[in-house]
């Protein structure tokens, strides 16, 4: 019997899941919104000026298709795996355990990026620094613990609901711009001619977008992934791809000079409390964010360890089919991350590109994956998903190099992993 993580049965996919259309669609939104959405399109600006609003258009418009094969692959193949199970089933072990163990490894690096921005939140409220600091986001990651050793269900419903609470007060936002259009100021399109800073712009948009391929990792936990996976998905996307086009418009129309410039914004056009509706928002946001990728690393985990890959103390799961074991090791990887980020204060950029080139090579791999696993018709939505990877590869640069790197170290010790598995098995048959 062979070690492999694909099987025509799926030992792996026996759980009974919870998550309707709706709560999935909730997860994905508040997952992809998540800490990035008071933060992230203030950064776009400072890095493309007014750019920042095309930047926003080209990556709503070109994820929707990699959403779509994302969600048509696991409607079909629904495993704990994700992304790594659509590519090994379509081009063997070595590539697809290469791009489970780069996602297992890059999660303790982008969770602590997402829960360093959740703390800027924090700080609007009870402003603190140094060591204060440290200690909040440690809390946050027993608070991540918490939220997950109970399974996904209630996470599920309370993120859903949170998804709206953003949506309302970003439409508030908006609709208040209409009784205030005598401090509204002109947007100019000068900047445009910098293509340059346009898909830098979408470089770092990307992050907001991390999260689609994570939603794979959990098909086993939706009622009926195969009916309910490609609307949830694309419905999360787009609502979210509106959501950030808008406080882009907003933040353009308003500028503020102010840290987190949202609050600023909320407390002109709707006289006050910026700091504590905006905070509560981003701080809830953080937390979901990480509580979605550290559920997604953990399934993967414990697959990998059912299936030998890695090893088998991390199978253990609680009464709710929970790994615990891959669970506390996913966070005491971000924990460990996050005090070194503090020591060496490295620059959070440079960490959301490093990041980000990771997905992309993640990202790809998915999409040719499915040029062997779905049918001819999908081709001309894979083509667009590729061609929007190698966008992104374009905009992040030579951050890239970070992606190189684990590549480069991971895919020999599979090769080497793999060759060890096989003479194993040739001498158990002999």
């Amino acid at each position: 019997m062979t070690l492999s993580l694909i099987t025509n049965k799926k030992p792996m996919n026996n759980n009974q899941g919870t998550i309707g259309r709706w709560q999935g669609a909730g997860l994905m939104a508040t997952t992809l919104l998540g800490t990035g959405v008071f933060i992230l399109p203030q950064m776009t600006i400072a890095s493309s000026g007014s750019g920042a609003l095309f930047a926003w258009v080209i990556l709503t418009l070109a994820i929707i298709p990699v959403t779509f094969v994302f969600g048509r692959l696991a409607s079909i193949f629904p495993h704990a795996a994700g992304p790594a199970f659509f590519v090994e089933k379509a081009f063997g072990r070595v590539l697809g355990r290469t791009i489970g163990l780069s996602f297992l490894l890059v999660i303790p690096f982008g969770a602590p990026v997402a829960i360093i921005i959740t703390f800027q939140f924090i700080n609007e409220l009870i402003p603190m620094s140094g060591v204060k600091e440290l200690a909040v986001e440690m809390l946050l990651i027993g608070l991540i613990f918490i939220l997950n050793i109970k399974g996904l269900q209630v996470s599920a419903k309370l993120q859903f609901v949170l998804t709206m609470a953003i949506v309302a007060i970003v439409l508030a936002l908006l609709g208040a711009i209409g009784f205030n259009t005598q401090s509204l100021s002109s947007i100019s399109f000068g900047e445009l001619h910098q293509q340059s800073a346009v898909f830098h712009a979408v470089g770092i948009a990307f992050w907001s977008f991390l999260g689609v391929e994570a939603i794979t990792h959990l098909a086993n936990d939706f009622k009926r992934p195969e009916k309910d996976m490609i609307p949830a998905m694309l419905i999360g996307v787009m609502v979210v791809g509106v959501v950030y086009l808008s406080c882009t418009l907003l933040l353009l129309l308003v500028p503020s000079e102010a840290p987190i410039a949202m609050v600023d914004i909320f407390d002109r056009l709707l006289g006050g409390y910026g700091a504590e509706v905006i905070g509560v928002l981003g701080i809830s946001a953080g937390v979901a964010t990480v509580n979605v990728y550290t559920a997604s690393a953990a399934r993967l985990m414990w697959s990998f360890s059912s299936e030998g890959v890695l090893p088998r103390y991390f199978s253990k799961r609680n009464q709710y089919q929970v790994p615990v074991r891959a669970l506390s090791a996913q966070l005491i990887g971000m924990a460990i991350v996050l005090a070194f980020t503090f020591v060496s204060g490295q620059d959070l950029e440079e960490l959301i590109n490093w990041n980000n080139g990771v997905f992309v090579f993640i990202y790809l791999a998915a999409m040719l994956s499915a040029v062997k696993l779905l049918k001819k018709r999908y081709l001309p939505l894979i083509f667009l998903s590729c061609l929007f990877c190698f966008l992104l590869a374009y905009s992040i640069g030579w951050d890239m190099v970070f992606s190189v790197i684990l590549f480069s170290v991971i895919a020999p010790f599979v090769w080497w992993q793999q060759n060890v598995l096989n003479r194993r098995e040739l001498a158990e048959c002999r």
